[in-house]
C-alpha cells in the first residue's frame, strides 16, 4: 500500500507539511509567505511571471523516489518506495484538498500587521500549482489526470522530474505549463555520487529523458543544482547535455543548506551567487544557442534562455 507510514506522516507534519491523501501533501513555500508580507517574491515570478502568493506547492508522491540525492532536503531514510500500488489519490479530490490545505496553512496571516490583505484574499484561490515539493512525481500514476484537473481550473502547473521514467515523460498528457528535468551532474561518475540512484541504468534513463525533452510541446527547463566541491566541474560536459535536451530555459541554482541535507553536506557546499554565475559563464562558452537572461541573487540562481 502506498499510504505514508505513521512515523513519516508525523515527521512531515512537524515540518509543516499538510498531508492531504494516502501519499500526497502540501507545504507553504517560504516565498509565498514573503510575498504575502511584501518582502519579496520567488525567482519563478521574476523569470516566468507566476504570482508567488497564489502558488500552491504540493506533491502527489511524498517520499517516493528512485534516487537518494545527497542535496535533498527531505528525510531520504524514510523513502517509501519507487512505485505505487494499492489505493491511489484521486486527482480532483487531491486538488480540492490541496486548496483546503493551502487555506488552512495560511490561516494565521490576517493576524500579522505586515500581511497584504489583498494578496491574502487572492491566495485563497491558487492559480499556480508547483508539483515539486518532495519525491518523484512521475511515479504518481495519475499525473496526467492531475495536470488536466489543474487546467480545468484555469491554473498553471509546474512539474519537476528526475528523468528516471522517460516513457512516462514521453506519454504524459496533457503536459504541464512548465516541465523541469533535474540535471545535477556532468557525467555518470558524478551523477552516482550526487544523485545516488537506486536503478542500475539510471544515467541511461536520464539521457533518454533529455532526448525526449526537446520533442515536447510545452515550456521545458533543465534545473541544475550546484554543489560546491562536488559537481561544479566539467562545464563543457554540462553544455553537451544541455545541447542534447535543447530546453527553453536552464536554471543553475545553488544548493541550499536546509532540511535533512544538513546531515550529508556542510554549509561550505553552498556556493555564493557570484560562484554560480561564474560557473554558468563557463558553461555558456560551450553553448551556441543560449544567453544569460536573468538572475536572482537572493535565491542564488541564474537563468539561461534559448535564443
Amino acid at each position: 500500500m502506498p499510504k505514508l507510514p505513521k512515523e513519516l506522516k508525523l515527521l512531515l507534519e512537524k515540518q509543516q507539511n499538510e498531508v492531504i491523501g494516502e501519499h500526497s501533501a502540501v507545504k507553504i513555500c517560504t516565498w509565498t509567505k514573503k510575498s504575502l508580507k511584501d518582502e519579496g517574491v520567488c525567482y519563478k515570478e521574476k523569470f516566468y511571471g507566476i504570482s508567488s502568493h497564489r502558488c500552491c506547492q504540493l506533491s502527489p508522491s511524498m517520499n517516493f523516489c528512485q534516487n537518494s540525492c545527497i542535496f535533498c532536503w527531505r528525510p531520504i531514510e524514510h523513502t517509501v518506495g519507487t512505485e505505487m500500488k494499492g489505493k491511489i489519490d484521486d486527482p480532483k479530490t487531491l486538488i480540492d484538498n490541496a486548496i483546503k490545505a493551502q487555506r488552512k496553512l495560511l490561516n494565521g496571516f490576517p493576524g500579522n500587521p505586515k500581511t497584504n490583505m489583498k494578496k491574502f484574499k487572492q491566495a485563497q484561490d491558487p492559480n499556480q500549482f508547483a508539483i515539486s515539493l518532495s519525491g518523484e512525481h512521475t511515479i504518481y500514476p495519475k499525473l496526467g489526470e492531475l495536470i488536466a484537473e489543474i487546467k480545468k481550473r484555469k491554473a498553471t502547473s509546474y512539474v519537476v522530474t528526475n528523468g528516471m521514467l522517460p516513457d512516462k515523460i514521453k506519454t504524459l498528457s496533457p503536459l504541464p505549463t512548465n516541465l523541469y528535468i533535474s540535471l545535477d551532474a556532468p557525467n555518470e561518475t558524478i551523477f552516482k555520487k550526487v544523485d545516488r540512484p537506486k536503478l542500475k541504468d539510471a544515467w541511461k534513463r536520464l539521457n533518454k529523458s533529455l532526448d525526449i525533452l526537446k520533442t515536447l510541446d510545452t515550456t521545458t527547463v533543465l534545473r541544475v543544482t550546484m554543489i560546491k566541491g562536488m559537481n561544479m566541474i566539467k562545464p563543457e560536459k554540462y553544455a553537451e547535455l544541455i545541447e542534447k535536451a535543447q530546453p527553453d530555459h536552464v536554471e543553475l541554482k545553488a544548493y541550499m543548506f536546509v532540511g535533512s541535507s544538513r546531515h550529508r553536506l556542510t554549509i561550505d557546499n553552498m556556493p555564493r551567487h557570484h560562484e554560480v554565475k561564474e560557473f554558468t559563464e563557463l558553461i555558456l562558452k560551450h553553448l551556441k544557442d543560449y544567453s544569460l537572461k536573468d538572475e536572482k541573487k537572493e535565491s542564488r540562481v541564474v537563468l539561461l534562455k534559448k535564443l
